[in-house]
């Protein structure tokens, strides 16, 4: 049986795995000092046992150094095997130095987690130049896929569904949905032109305009490419999108903005921690689980 840490802010997803009785929830203590450093603490006894930490990392600078003391620590009490469950994976951006004198976060990254962990499972890493974990983490890295989950939902609440990919990067993926979902997608053309700014632009198409359309990413952060998006699927005179994503980051003010944009409605994932999860990941990671332990 595993014994389960859930980090602050990952509740709701935390009592969906311990509600499965192959699980046993225990409690971390956290205490930040008036100086700012952080204090960690587990009552429970976990020599020779498995223990999973459930900690997804879209904001990781201000969980990362408790995250590596709570593993520190299990280890130190005699934990057997101190696993890593983070849905969302930070610092995967920057996998190499786009101009001189940049650190390669992502290696360094992957360097860190790797020390103080035994196993790390995520869900849809944003691997671009890297094929696999494999390449950056040096423990057993394992790269879940909502594409199923993401399928299954669009088959049963969207009728008629059309996918749209933002940019060629997407195209793999969303066509790999469009197929689990039976149903078709296109891929739109996109230019970055800064960190909040990009250029859209929908290929030429004779689909009929009686589908609904529904724009797939794998991340929402910023949200200028996901309202971009929208605009142009509203110009052409398309229904209201839907807007799916695994993870929504919705990175400052991105929330507020996108409620603005004419969608008529944006769903993610349960991966982080947000207003619009509709999609459940916990069957992900409880299968992975137990092909990784006795059966749960």
């Amino acid at each position: 049986m595993y014994l389960l840490i859930v980090f602050p802010g990952n509740e709701a997803l935390g009592d969906r795995l311990a509600a499965h009785p192959g699980i046993e929830l225990s409690k971390v203590y956290l205490h930040r000092f008036p100086d700012g450093e952080q204090l960690v603490r587990v009552e429970e006894e976990v020599t020779g046992r498995q223990v999973l930490i459930l900690c997804t990392l879209h904001e990781p600078d201000k969980v990362i150094l408790p995250l590596l003391f709570l593993a520190g620590l299990l280890k130190q009490k005699g934990a057997m095997q101190v696993l890593l469950i983070a849905p969302y994976l930070a610092y995967m951006r920057q996998d190499k130095a786009f101009h001189a004198g940049e650190a390669v976060t992502s290696d360094y990254f992957a360097r860190l987690i790797s020390q103080w962990f035994d196993v790390l499972i995520t869900i849809d890493p944003h691997l671009h130049r890297h094929h696999y974990l494999s390449e950056l983490y040096t423990i057993p890295a394992f790269s879940l896929h909502a594409e199923m989950v993401i399928a299954q939902y669009i088959h049963e609440h969207i009728h008629r569904p059309i996918l749209i990919g933002p940019d060629a990067e997407s195209e793999q993926w969303v066509s790999r949905i469009a197929q689990l979902a039976k149903c078709g997608f296109m891929i739109l053309h996109k230019k970055r032109l800064g960190d909040e700014e990009v250029e859209i632009q929908l290929p030429a198409s004779d689909l009929t305009r009686n589908f609904s359309p529904v724009i797939v990413d794998d991340i929402f952060s910023s949200g200028e490419t996901l309202a971009v998006t929208i605009d142009l699927v509203l110009k052409e005179g398309w229904p209201p999108p839907y807007c799916i994503g695994v993870h929504g980051l919705f990175a400052g003010n991105a929330w507020e903005m996108l409620q603005k944009r004419g969608a008529s409605q944006i769903i993610t994932t349960n991966s982080v921690p947000h207003v619009t999860n509709g999609i459940d990941v916990s069957g992900l990671l409880l299968e992975k689980l137990a092909q990784l332990s006795e059966p749960l």
